[in-house]
């Protein structure tokens, strides 16, 4: 079965302690729902930079990764169906779902 890459972009941060701990409970209850697909939960990332041959800009672009989860699922509409609940959507984030392809 394909593998798929949850890449997390955008969206804001908790803007409280209790908006962040009601927030890593959303979470668990997403990733409890599809721990049959889940390869690896993945987790937040920090500040990036973006690297090109022209050099390395500081701030990660328009749209910041925050964060990655990868899945096991049928096809790219099965992976896209896994996300529904996701609590990233309820911090105005997007997600950009790939197939990750064997070499």
């Amino acid at each position: 079965m394909p593998k798929f890459i949850f890449s997390f972009e955008g969206g804001r941060l908790p803007s409280s302690k209790e908006e962040g701990e009601a927030s890593m409970n959303a979470w668990g209850e997403w990733m409890k729902k599809i721990e049959g697909s889940l390869v690896d939960g993945g987790g937040p990332v920090g500040k990036s930079n973006t690297v090109s041959s022209s050099g390395v800009a500081a701030g990660g672009g328009s749209e910041p990764l925050m964060g990655y989860s990868l899945v096991r699922a049928d096809n790219i509409d099965k992976a896209v169906e896994l996300l529904k609940g996701c609590p990233h959507f309820d911090f105005a984030g997007t997600c950009e779902v790939a197939e990750i392809l064997e070499m």
